[in-house]
């Protein structure tokens, strides 16, 4: 009988125990388990080091909005227009313009857009303008007054008010240089009033109240941690905590939070950087529209302030004065825009100090002495230079930094690398506006910012949890825990002509 004996191992003593590379191996590497350091109890710090603060991002909706349920799958809302006319057009027949007879000279000017570049249909009459309206129009060579005589779709007919300087009324309009401070070349056309002589009949037509109907649709959002059924039974070393609070020694609890965190950021962020997508989208672009791959996509936030809001480049100089001379365009263009007093100011942390350096500039505590008259700040805040509230011309503005700007992990790190595309911050109107809700069929207050999620009695999307397998509560023969999240929402971006976004 013939016997196959196992290999030999040869034991070796020595002088004394080493610590040799075939015997050690730290807590830090994945091996076997008699290695040097499993022999004796290590000093081990069991409190997991939270090194990078709150990671999360969440929050910022909260501070600025609401959440409102919404049961369709769109959600419409109109946003009042401007009271009063005021158009972008150009002389239409110049040949008119000149003064041939002695008489006042009449001309044709024709009416292109609206004041906020809303491009007005030539086939049908939708300005407003009526017979016998007075009119102020301006070119680079300076503001000439008229009186409307007929009115044709988009193409008005004119008259010069004063007959006694007929030659420049109109002549100076088929001469445009485009060279004014807000001049592209076009007239700028305001109705200020009009005038009718005796005896003469009433107004043919009446202006009806002007108003623009925006769309958005929500989002499907969906995520999910999973563990086997063995590995939620262990138990570890060290005591891990969740960004919701949650502790422990076992690691599921903080994978598991750390995927719900994570899923919040995700609502959070976007509502802020989504898209809407490309609807005609077809094979050729390489995967089809189907049920698994849509591109229907919703508008976020920095994605309606460039459509139809402002974007502005400045608030970045390293002197405090060139700084205020630019915000001070700012507060021109929210003049412009309807003049929300109260604005909100999210910003990236070079930005807010430049802000901070700027106040302190015009309050006269950054070179010397502790003056604290102008922002009415006590002394703490004043020595910090860290103004959270302001007030400039007529309007008031709160501060606050947005760590979705700063943290290298989000925003902050695409905006290091596409430099001309940063975002350094938002202006955000406080408050809410009135909005006419074509369901309701009545005008409503909301705030300027907000989510709408769908929910009904049946289900509620606004943020949905739940728990699948045969861990706990068993639901399935699978032999794990499936945490599922699923939220279904869109941002209403209320007025976005009175936001304001700092980029590049």
């Amino acid at each position: 009988m013939a016997l196959t004996l196992a290999a030999a191992t040869t034991y070796t003593a020595a002088s004394s125990r080493q610590t040799l590379s075939s015997n050690y191996i730290d807590f830090a590497t994945l091996g076997t388990s008699d290695g040097w350091a499993q022999q004796y109890l290590p000093d081990l710090m069991e409190k997991e080091a939270e090194v990078f603060g709150n990671r999360t991002i969440g929050g910022f909706l909260e501070q600025v909005g609401a959440e409102e349920a919404m049961t369709a799958d769109q959600v419409v809302w109109s946003e009042q227009g401007r009271l009063h006319l005021s158009y972008i057009g150009h002389v239409e027949n110049t040949t008119q313009c000149a003064n041939t007879t002695g008489t006042p000279a009449g001309g044709q000017l024709t009416l292109d857009q609206t004041i906020d570049g809303i491009t007005l249909n030539a086939a049908i009459i939708d300005n407003g303008v009526r017979v016998n309206d007075t009119l102020l129009v301006a070119t680079s060579a300076g503001t000439h007054r008229l009186i409307v005589t007929a009115v044709a779709l988009n193409v008005i007919d004119v008259m010069p008010y004063d007959a006694t300087n007929n030659n420049g009324q109109l002549g100076n309009l088929a001469g445009l240089t485009g060279t004014g401070t807000d001049d592209d070349g076009s007239v700028r056309i305001l109705v200020y009033g009009s005038e009718f002589s005796k005896g003469t009949t009433g107004r043919t037509g009446a202006n009806q109240p002007a108003f623009r109907s925006y769309t958005n649709k929500p989002i499907i959002l969906k995520d999910k941690y999973e563990i086997s059924g063995s590995d939620a039974s262990q138990v570890g070393w060290v005591e891990v905590s969740g960004e919701d609070g949650q502790s422990g020694y076992m690691w599921y609890l903080k994978a598991a939070g750390d995927t719900r965190a994570r899923f919040a950021d995700y609502l959070e962020m976007s509502m802020i950087e989504s898209v809407e997508g490309d609807s005609a989208q077809s094979a050729a672009d390489g995967v089809a529209l189907d049920a698994a791959h849509t591109r229907f996509g919703t508008e976020g936030l920095f994605s309606a302030v460039t459509t139809r809001g402002n974007i502005t480049n400045g608030l970045n100089s390293p002197t405090w004065q060139v700084n205020l001379g630019e915000f001070d365009l700012i507060l021109a263009e929210f003049d412009r825009q309807g003049a929300i007093e109260e604005n909100m100011m999210f910003l990236n942390r070079a930005t807010s100090l430049d802000i901070d350096d700027m106040l302190a500039g015009i309050n006269g505590g950054y070179t010397g002495g502790a003056s604290f008259g102008v922002f009415e700040n006590d002394a703490d805040m004043a020595l910090n230079l860290g103004f959270s509230g302001f007030r400039r011309g007529s309007y008031d503005f709160y501060k606050s930094d947005w760590k979705y700007l700063n943290d290298h992990s989000t925003r902050g790190g695409i905006n290091a690398i596409a430099a001309a595309d940063a975002v350094r911050g938002l202006f955000i109107p406080a408050g809410v506006s009135s909005v006419y809700d074509q369901v309701l069929g009545k005008n409503l207050k909301r705030p300027f910012l907000h989510v709408r999620y769908r929910a009904s009695q049946t289900d509620d999307r606004r943020m949905k949890t739940w728990t699948t397998g045969s861990v706990g509560a068993v639901t399935s023969d699978l032999d794990a825990m499936e945490m599922h999240f699923l939220s279904e929402r869109c941002l209403v971006v209320q007025g976005a002509r009175n936001f304001m976004m700092i980029q590049g």
